[in-house]
């Protein structure tokens, strides 16, 4: 049963062997399925200059009006600390037009110290290790 559930009939797509490897497996906070197969993510939404480097991942939520668009982001951003030297800049957007509040989820997702702030709930912690380590288990 799915109560609760904002998407609860999401689109789901076949993974390909050429996606990023660093945020491939990452779940996505309401459903069992990775932000690959939901759509969210794709290895043309990743840029990574390492020359400069820079990162750059535009994603897209499976609705306009995600509520969990924040934690995928944190999701994104923490997996990506993990995998990439700390002097790269790592810039994480959704998509031109597909969330109602674009401008202000990319200001928050993009805001080290509202990032740390959001990282030192606890209850918010658990579910981006959740969404970053349920795969591993």
């Amino acid at each position: 049963m799915t109560l609760g559930l904002i998407n609860a009939n999401p689109v789901l797509r076949s993974l390909t062997s050429e996606s990023a490897n660093h945020v491939r497996d990452i779940r996505d906070p309401e459903h069992p399925y990775s932000l690959e197969q939901l759509s969210v993510l794709s290895e043309e939404s990743i840029t990574v200059d390492e020359k400069l480097g820079r990162i750059l991942i535009m994603f897209t939520p499976t609705i306009q009006h995600c509520s969990m668009v924040t934690v995928i982001g944190l999701c994104l951003r923490e997996k990506l600390k993990d995998c990439f030297p700390p002097h790269f800049k790592v810039d994480i957007k959704v998509a031109p037009g597909s969330h109602a509040d674009e401008e202000s989820v990319n200001k928050q997702l993009n805001d080290k110290e509202r990032v740390a702030a959001a990282l030192e709930n606890p209850n918010l912690r658990q579910l981006v290790d959740e969404c970053l380590y349920s795969s591993e288990l």
